[in-house]
């Protein structure tokens, strides 16, 4: 039975997409079996996994309004085959901003992922869902399929209102709709100890929610922001670098972190 997680913060630009694919190929590169959901309709996690999603026939849209499985719908990139660390991945096009209005009227509607993912979920041991910056009927999709949130966030003071908005956003989901929804872990990115400020949030991030923050810190990393261009997560662009060095730590931390739970 899979572990489903969504990797989310209402802020944009913390690397919520980054983490995504970084982590599933970290995953895979420990032997773990690895579904990635892309919830976002700009495809950017899509991409990033080696995916054309222009050249997609079936996509996360087919699935939400039910006229495909994820069986049907998911596929493989040769890219990361070739780098040794290959998942499986539930790709997204321009197509799902579609979904947000044609999911309006229909029953079960934030639940359609969850039911979908049922499916499917002996197949793996970790699906990882990369949602979408705002509230929406996507975004309440993947939080109603999870069992925890991943939140990636950056070491600023205006990180910390955004963190604020999600910790209410899980509670009411999870008083309402998903009982099972819980902050798993805060992991810190585009960390850089140089910097007092980050380094004083940090200290404050780990004082207010102890434990919740993971032990692995993801560097600012060049190598990490280059690897998108290439279409491959930064762990196949340059093992060597010192950010994929990073989420393969972070891979092996949540596999014993799950272990334990």
């Amino acid at each position: 039975m899979a572990k489903i997680f969504c990797v989310a913060n209402q802020k944009g630009g913390v690397g919520k997409t980054t983490t995504t694919v970084n982590l599933a190929a970290g995953l895979a590169k420990v032997g773990q079996r690895v579904l990635m959901v892309d919830l976002d309709p700009q495809g950017n996690a899509t991409m990033g996994s080696g995916v054309d999603k222009r050249q997609l026939k079936l996509t996360l849209y087919d699935v939400l309004l039910e006229s495909a499985s994820i069986a049907e719908a998911r596929v493989k990139s040769d890219k990361l085959i070739e780098g040794g660390c290959s998942y499986d991945i539930l790709g997204a096009n321009r197509e799902l901003a579609g979904a947000e209005v044609e999911l309006v009227d229909v029953e079960r509607r934030e639940k359609r992922l969850k039911e979908a993912l049922a499916k499917v979920s002996d197949e793996y041991d970790f699906v990882l869902i990369d949602c979408p910056p705002s509230l929406s009927m996507l975004t309440l999709n993947g939080l109603c399929s999870a069992h925890g949130v991943i939140v990636p966030m950056q070491c600023e003071y205006f990180a910390l209102e955004g963190l604020t908005d999600l910790v209410n956003t899980i509670k009411q989901v999870h008083a309402n709709l998903n009982p099972d929804l819980q902050i798993i872990g805060l992991l810190r990115v585009m960390f850089d100890p140089r910097i007092t400020l980050q380094a004083q949030v940090s200290d404050q991030l780990k004082a207010h929610f102890g434990d919740k923050v993971f032990d692995a810190v993801i560097p600012r990393n060049v190598r990490l922001a280059e690897a998108p261009s290439y279409g491959v997560p930064g762990v196949v662009f340059d093992p060597a670098s010192k950010g994929a060095q990073s989420f393969v730590s972070f891979a092996q931390e949540m596999v014993e972190r799950i272990q334990k739970m």
